[in-house]
């Protein structure tokens, strides 16, 4: 295991620590202890699966199954091709559809993954990027076509072309029209869906690319901070939207340092939220996050030791204090989960929730001389590459440097040497080896849902009415040109039949494509 700076801890290393400045109560600035005066005392956190493959029918079958096996949120995963904003016959799409998430391209796909969900009772959670504004259009259409107000919809909006331009890479135009899109996405929660989350700021990818965990913390908030600026330059009160924001992190194998990145995250945004932007609505300075077990921790080798990786990174998310959470499954790292696999997970979080006690006591180990000291390093270590990104002159300009991109990318080299050392123990892969492989249940998307989504797509065109939806499309790109409010124009769009590859066709058009100039 990665060795500590100190054996042991006591007194003289939180010396520095004042009660009410650094931690305070649940519920107050800086947030240290939790976002809620009650924690789970007063509700547990919302239990998500992250489900989607194949056909929307697929999937919506598995999204009923899990809701009556306990789930209380729903998490939705598309596949490689709708992430790049294309359709299923484009033919970059193919060998992918259906195989990594579900497939969308039209508004009656979206509906299909939803037919016999109250949207407005189940919060949604859409982990797209890209192509969010469209995704988040045929959201508010579908409901629309339900006959549900706007107003009553919940849920999140990943929303984070940052961190796809840092980590994932799965982007369509550059960053500052991108930006707009986002900000267009924001405007219209404020004004039409005010419980709903328009943005939800990952931390996950980055730290599966490789990153540390205080470099997780530092570009994750740097990028919330980012958002925020560039929504006030937009136009945008920080008080009206700042509350909507969510976070999405990682919880990774070390399991103390995790439960310290979640607090020194709630205490890092209070403060830089108070004194950048001068907020005066409380809620705008507590953060609010989904916490995912890390994938990347998950071996294919002995995979049923990946049931103990997760509980003990639950965990962690747990006692550092989510307010959502997705537990993955044990075949995770071979395949998209089976139902099986994907209800262990389920059952993990809720033993933790039922069976362990834990959500009795708010921040249980606050006050630890270790998780403190902790906490406070993790602060430090993030305001360090704050200076760093504030002297690139922010963020975009740091990315398009390469900065946080050779960061992670020395990070993730460090790690695996570790690991081939053996200076790091990873069971089951360089130490407790065994000969004989564990074979586990596959879910196994083959090539006929690639073909019937691709057939069920080529109908749906032949039924559109080709001038109105020229007309919407044609809206806009002139909207777009213009530099326009967008969410109507995208919504008239989908509710004319316009699928997701033709929207982002559209922006790739208008905005160009992005292509990446970091050198390693």
């Amino acid at each position: 295991m990665p060795r500590r700076e100190k054996l042991f801890y006591m007194p003289k290393d939180i010396a520095g620590l004042d009660y009410l400045r650094d931690l305070g109560l649940p519920g107050e600035f800086p947030y240290t202890r939790g976002v809620y005066p009650t924690m789970y005392r007063g509700r547990l956190w919302t239990m998500r699966q992250f489900s989607g493959f194949g056909s929307p029918q697929d999937t919506n079958r598995r999204f009923h199954y899990l809701l009556s096996q306990g789930e209380t949120g729903l998490s939705l995963a598309f596949d490689m091709p709708t992430l790049m904003g294309y359709d299923s016959d484009h033919p970059r799409s193919k060998g992918e559809v259906g195989r990594c998430g579900v497939a969308v391209d039209t508004l009656e796909d979206l509906e299909a993954i939803f037919r016999g969900i109250p949207l407005e009772r189940v919060t949604t959670s859409m982990t797209i990027n890209g192509p969010a504004i469209a995704l988040l259009a045929m959201y508010a259409a579908a409901a629309d076509h339900q006959g549900i107000p706007r107003k009553r919809l919940g849920g999140t909006l990943q929303n984070d072309i940052l961190k796809e331009y840092i980590a994932q890479k799965e982007w369509i135009s550059p960053p500052h029209p991108s930006l707009k899109l986002v900000n267009d996405t924001i405007r219209f929660s404020v004004e039409e869906m005010p419980r709903f989350h328009p943005l939800s700021i990952s931390g996950y990818h980055i730290r599966e690319a490789g990153a540390t965990a205080v470099q997780e913390l530092a570009f994750t908030l740097y990028d919330g901070l980012t958002y925020v600026r560039s929504a006030v330059e937009y136009g945008l009160k920080v008080d009206d939207f700042a509350p909507r924001l969510s976070f999405f992190f990682n919880a990774h194998n070390d399991f103390f340092e995790e439960i310290a990145k979640f607090r020194a995250a709630r205490r890092l945004w209070a403060r830089e939220m108070k004194r950048r932007f001068h907020v005066r609505n409380p809620a705008s300075l507590a953060l609010r996050f989904h916490a995912q077990t890390a994938g990347s921790a998950l071996t294919a080798r002995q995979p049923y030791n990946n049931v103990a990786r997760v509980t003990l990174q639950a965990l962690a998310a747990v006692l550092g204090g989510t307010q959502s959470l997705h537990t993955n499954s044990l075949d995770e790292t071979l395949a998209l989960p089976t139902e099986k696999a994907a209800t262990l997970a389920l059952r993990t979080q809720q033993i933790i929730a039922h069976e362990s006690g834990i959500p009795g006591t708010i921040d249980p180990l606050g006050g630890s001389y270790y998780v403190e000291s902790l906490t406070d390093r993790m602060e430090r270590g993030a305001v360090g590459y704050f200076k760093k990104l504030d002297a690139m002159g922010g963020m975009v300009a740091a990315i398009e440097r390469g900065f946080p991109q050779r960061e992670i990318h020395e990070a993730a080299r460090a790690y695996q040497r570790s690991v081939e050392q053996k200076e790091r123990i990873v069971v089951g892969v360089n130490e407790y080896v065994q000969k004989e492989t564990e074979a586990v249940p596959i879910l196994r998307i083959g090539p006929e849902t690639e073909e019937r989504k691709k057939a069920g797509l080529n109908r749906f065109k032949a039924r559109r009415n080709p001038l109105r939806l020229r007309r919407a499309l044609d809206r806009l790109a002139e909207g777009a040109r213009k530099d326009g409010y967008l969410m109507p124009l995208v919504i008239e769009a989908v509710k004319n039949h316009a699928t997701v590859g033709e929207i982002c066709g559209l922006f790739r058009a208008v905005y160009g494509e992005y292509r990446e100039g970091a050198e390693f």
